[in-house]
């Protein structure tokens, strides 16, 4: 019952002096809603990117010879066609599609209109292994554009709206270069890419593009990296380092000279790498909170130099020094949770408003909500403990005569 009426006696407080009492929960609302805001638009920036390297593929990684180790790279440590049959062929079931790294930049020009084309060299239905390829006209390559070395390509709708006015270019040609001659291109396929964060801010007229790794580099040109996709359900790294190590017994060399690149470690690495720069950025935020905490102090010392009467009047009609104590703490807390409560609502809201502008699913970090909530009644607790023990321990004699 005590405890009811210091609560109604604290809010009865604070809407005498609401500007004041909003004043002082500014630190507060700033502090929350920062720490709000900034672990939220983290969660939802490393969904993102989790969301974009499962459409690269779980199975995704190069194999290539160690840059960082190896002191002298020469080309017989480079990967032939035939050497990446035999990786195929003794690994079979682990490994589902593994092809030379291949890549041409080139220009096109259809009418008055041109753009850069960024063609991959890739194998067969390699759509089947890159889930972020959907194919929406026509066909992916097959076998025989890889073995027959044809010059088919696979383009983006947007691509082909750019090129063509339409999104079905299917049949048309598009002149290009490729191993340095003048090559036209035949489409065989139209694709499009989900909607991703990195999709939506991409503007520019250069097209990622998909034609025969035989088309655009020849057998006799050992390849720097074997592009690999492997059985996701097994242990990537080991299936990896297994694949580095037969390598490196079936040409001969000593133990570290091929090394890999999974987007399994690349996803770990990036999403550390934002796991530190939230919680350093968070804890700059949380800064104001404690701005907020001494903000609360100074204007809890006012109100009770203010009310130093009103305390008198209070002891000598029987409340002992607990109660006055304890009607300054609650009074305090009550400002902390109010300021952790708006500012956990403005902090939401921005971190809302930064996920629709950039286009990514807003995660709500639920347990930093709480935590932040949490963390403000603390602070209300801790900085208007020294206010409430000051008016707590006023003889009620000095105070009836407080003016």
């Amino acid at each position: 019952m005590l405890l009811i009426e210091n609560i109604k006696l604290a809010i009865n407080a604070i809407k005498i002096n609401k500007m004041r009492s909003f004043l002082t929960m500014l630190g507060i609302i700033i502090g929350i809603s920062s720490v709000i805001a900034i672990s939220s638009i983290g969660s939802s920036a490393q969904g993102a990117i989790e969301d974009q390297f499962e459409s690269v593929g779980a199975g995704y990684m190069y194999l290539m010879p160690n840059w960082y180790t190896v002191d002298e790279i020469t080309e017989n440590m480079y990967f032939t066609w035939d050497e990446i049959e035999v990786l195929k062929q003794r690994f079979p079931d682990d490994i589902l599609y593994a092809a030379p790294y291949a890549y041409e930049q080139t220009e096109t020009r259809v009418g008055r209109v041109d753009a850069t084309l960024s063609v991959m060299g890739v194998g067969a239905d390699y759509n089947e292994f890159s889930p972020n390829i959907q194919i929406i006209y026509g066909r992916m390559l097959n076998q025989n554009d890889v073995d027959g070395s044809r010059t088919n390509i696979v383009i983006p709708v947007e691509a082909a709206r750019r090129l063509f006015g339409k999104d079905n270019a299917v049949g048309e040609i598009l002149p290009a270069t490729a191993m340095g001659n003048s090559v036209d291109y035949t489409i065989v396929g139209i694709y499009e890419i989900p909607p991703s964060l990195f999709s939506s801010m991409d503007t520019s007229t250069s097209y990622s593009c998909y034609a025969p790794y035989s088309a655009i580099s020849r057998s006799d040109w050992p390849s720097s990296y074997i592009e690999i996709y492997a059985d996701d359900t097994k242990d990537i790294s080991q299936l990896a380092n297994s694949f580095a190590r037969y390598m490196e017994r079936y040409k001969g060399f000593e133990e570290g000279t091929y090394t890999y690149q999974s987007a399994e470690d690349q996803l770990t690495m990036i999403n550390s790498m934002l796991g530190y720069l939230s919680l350093a950025i968070g804890a700059i935020a949380a800064i104001s909170l404690l701005v907020g905490g001494i903000g609360i102090m100074n204007i809890m010392l006012v109100s009770v130099t203010e009310r130093t009467r009103e305390i008198g009047i209070r002891k000598s009609l029987g409340a002992r020094t607990k109660d006055i104590l304890t009607q300054f703490l609650i009074e305090a807390m009550i400002l902390s949770v109010i300021g952790g409560i708006i500012g956990t609502l403005l902090g939401v809201g921005i971190a809302a408003l930064g996920t629709t502008v950039a286009g990514v699913r807003l995660a709500i970090n639920l347990q930093s909500i709480l935590l932040a909530v949490i963390f403000s009644a603390a602070v209300g607790l801790f900085f208007g403990l020294f206010p409430a023990r000051k008016a707590a321990r006023l003889d009620p004699i000095e105070a009836l005569r407080y003016e």
